[in-house]
């Protein structure tokens, strides 16, 4: 993955610091060691392959080799909690527009936290925020996205998609990851006063 090209996207804060590893437990649980540390305000973690990615409910989310998009990103807020109500829709409005500005093709949102293409989940997203009273110690935006993915489990074939299963070509992960974060950026910086 060309980490270089996603540090030169078009953003103020996400994505200026990146730590890229080829193999990881989970970018979540990676994020929450150093989230608490203010230099790390818009630090992505990126990983191409997960032994222990995490969905929401205490799922598993599978993460394919050098296929996929597994992200975390770091932020320090300075709002109070309640102003990050429907966050994590707004992050999925970004996907959402990142993949039809790109490519023309059109998510379904599954509230609040899925993406759908052609009726099967493509995205996932968690989002944990931590607070000390009315003080917010840190956000982390987790993101599992299928792009090049062609292998799916027989418990989750008839459920999950990828980009490439889908329309029969490979898909550039950092175009998807730039374009994201650029969005992402715009779409919440009022909301969390970046």
């Amino acid at each position: 993955m060309n980490i270089e090209k996603i540090m030169k996207s078009n953003t103020k804060i996400i994505g200026k610091t990146i730590q890229y590893q080829k193999e990881i437990t989970s970018t979540h649980l990676v994020a929450k060691e150093t989230a608490n540390n203010s230099k790390n305000n818009g630090k992505i973690i990126l990983a191409e392959k997960q032994t222990e990615g995490i969905g929401t409910k205490g799922r598993n989310w599978y993460t394919g080799e050098n296929k996929n998009i597994a992200m975390s990103i770091i932020l320090h807020p300075t709002v109070k909690p309640e102003k990050l109500a429907g966050l994590t829709t707004q992050i999925a409005i970004s996907m959402q527009k990142t993949i039809e500005q790109l490519y023309g093709y059109k998510l379904a949102i599954k509230e609040p936290n899925d993406l759908l293409l052609k009726g099967k989940k493509i995205c996932g997203i968690l989002t944990e925020i931590n607070t000390i009273s009315e003080k917010i110690n840190y956000l982390i935006i987790s993101l599992g996205f299928n792009v090049n993915e062609e292998q799916f489990s027989e418990e989750t074939k008839n459920l999950a998609t990828s980009l490439k299963k889908e329309y029969g070509k490979d898909f550039n992960r950092e175009d998807i990851i730039v374009k994201f974060i650029e969005i992402l950026e715009q779409n919440i910086k009022i909301q969390i006063e970046l």
